[in-house]
């Protein structure tokens, strides 16, 4: 333990320590670090002096020499937790959540969580984020990604409605400082800062201490809340078609968040043939009065046109586990609705890919899916934790109040592609998981390289699924770059703040935001999320 005058001391856990295995890595038990050590920080003036220290110590370990932040530790690939990681800064200590009258703004320390922020927030305020439904996802990755969940349709990212950003950030004297930047800052260079934090990505910019929220929305008190499935044995590659197409079209037709049909927000889960059931998850606000039609009219629309016959879901599904007895929808307050569906999963490894589509799938796409997912291609080939889950989108995502950071405003479909497995597992059937996630995506993408292109069907990929095989021309072949893919024309712009406020580019990964005086047609150096 340090001890600083009136910080909360700082708490180094070092490879000796008996929690250090379970501090090295995150969500994704595929990333084990092995840092010098993991430091636990619990203020903005402790994680500004826990960074100063971090980046004026000399490497020990010549392969090990990134310096990586955590909050929930959801991050998919190894930007937090990877092999050259010499020090990690863990700021789940820093977990708050608070009225700040000085600012006139809610505040929301970066070590929360999505449940802290439910749980915490909305009791207190009445108000909430509409943030993600996974409870552990940390906000210092989620919100600065431009994060979306259940109320999204209704009341947009959660990033539409941040005033401020604290962030330490480190000086070209190695120095560290502790930045407040506002939406309204009279500083230049501080309204960029903050511009970049509204989804220009985690372990950027700096280290992330506190952010501020003006003008929250208030979610519903009640809304209605169904999950239900189909047996995959019902299913007939018409059926499969029928459905996917259905689900597409409803949510291309129903856009306007004003509509009750606009504030709808819907999961479905094309899981594995292996899994035995195919999902789906919706939610409406019920204190519309037109909440009930809506939710009977989207069963109708989409479970309605084809023949297998629905009932309880009873299977675990990707992140989330069965929402069970909901058959029929049924009326719930907001967070008790919020709670049901809270979950991460079970210990595992993972990998994943992502797409913003701004039209419906196509034929191709769909008989691509059904082959993949284990009746015609793949057919050795048995995972029930592999999936491919469509989530609504759109609506006041689609109708932002001010400028952010986040390019994709268009798209009415946001596809996440997943496969997990245990670590325990064979190099061998590892390499097969992977295998699947990155065909399946090549062949339903195949028409613009292999990735969800810039176009008129697609949008790129969405930032906080990041997915390091757009670095990868043998997997995307397409001339949109990974930059273009997360960011498209915002990256240039993304650049010059990274070089302002991060000149030393500490704050490095596979896919971090490269410094304007890099070579364009490289990768990312190596960072903190």
């Amino acid at each position: 333990m340090t001890h600083g005058h009136g910080i909360p001391p700082l708490t180094t856990i070092t490879p000796s320590d008996k929690r250090y295995p379970a501090l090295n890595r995150g969500f994704n038990q595929r990333w084990i670090a092995r840092p010098d050590y993991v430091r636990m920080v619990g203020s903005p003036e402790g994680a500004a002096r826990a960074l100063s220290e971090a980046v004026n110590q000399a490497p020990e370990h010549p392969g090990r020499t990134r310096v990586t932040v955590r909050s929930g530790g959801h991050c998919y690939e190894d930007f937090v937790c990877g092999e050259d990681v010499r020090v990690i800064l863990d700021v789940s200590p820093m977990c708050g959540v608070s009225y700040d009258p000085a600012l006139e703004a809610y505040c929301v320390e970066a070590g929360a969580t999505n449940w802290h922020a439910y749980s915490h927030l909305y009791p207190l305020s009445g108000r909430a984020l509409p943030g993600g439904s996974c409870y552990s996802v940390g906000m210092g990755g989620h919100i600065t990604g431009g994060g979306y969940g259940l109320l999204s349709r209704q009341q947009g990212l959660t990033v539409d409605y941040l005033y401020a950003v604290e962030v330490a950030v480190v000086r070209p004297d190695r120095s560290v400082e502790l930045v407040l930047a506002t939406r309204d800052d009279p500083d230049p260079d501080r309204r960029e800062l903050l511009w970049a934090h509204t989804g220009g990505g985690g372990g950027n910019f700096g280290m992330i201490t506190r952010f501020w929220f003006r003008d929250l929305p208030e979610p519903p008190s009640n809304v209605l809340l169904t999950g239900l499935s189909w047996k995959w044995s019902d299913f007939t590659k018409d059926d499969f078609a029928a459905l996917v197409t259905a689900y597409g079209e409803y949510f291309r037709d129903h856009q306007d968040p004003e509509e009750p049909s606009g504030k709808l927000f819907a999961m479905l889960k094309l899981n594995h043939v292996s899994n035995g059931e195919i999902g789906l998850v919706a939610q409406v606000d019920a204190d519309d009065p037109g909440g009930e039609r809506a939710m009977k009219e989207f069963l109708e629309a989409v479970d309605g046109r084809i023949k297998p016959k629905s009932g309880q879901m009873s299977a675990p599904m990707g992140e989330h586990p069965p929402v069970q007895g909901l058959r029929t929808p049924r009326r719930l307050p907001w967070l008790t609705a919020t709670q049901a569906l809270n979950g991460s999963g079970e210990n595992r490894c993972g990998k994943y890919k992502s797409a913003y589509l701004r039209k419906p799938f196509s034929r191709a796409q769909i008989e691509t899916m059904w082959a993949y997912l284990g009746k015609e291609h793949y057919t050795d080939y048995v995972n029930k934790e592999a999936l491919i889950q469509v989530d609504s989108y759109g609506g006041a995502v689609n109708q932002p109040p001010r400028e952010t950071a986040v390019a994709q405003r268009d798209s009415v479909l946001k596809v996440q592609y997943q496969v997990y497995w245990k670590r325990v597992e064979p190099e061998s059937a590892v390499e097969k998981h992977i295998a699947w996630i990155r065909d399946v995506y090549r062949k339903t993408f195949a028409s613009s390289g292999g990735v969800p292109a810039i176009n008129d069907a697609t949008d790129g990929c969405y930032v906080n699924y990041p997915d390091v095989d757009l670095n990868d021309p043998s997997w995307n072949h397409s001339e949109d770059r990974w930059s273009k893919l997360y960011y498209k024309d915002d990256y240039p712009r993304l650049r010059r703040v990274k070089e302002r406020w991060d000149p030393l580019n500490v704050f490095r990964n596979q896919q971090s935001v490269e410094p304007p005086t890099r070579s364009e047609g490289s990768g990312g150096g190596s960072g903190a999320s």
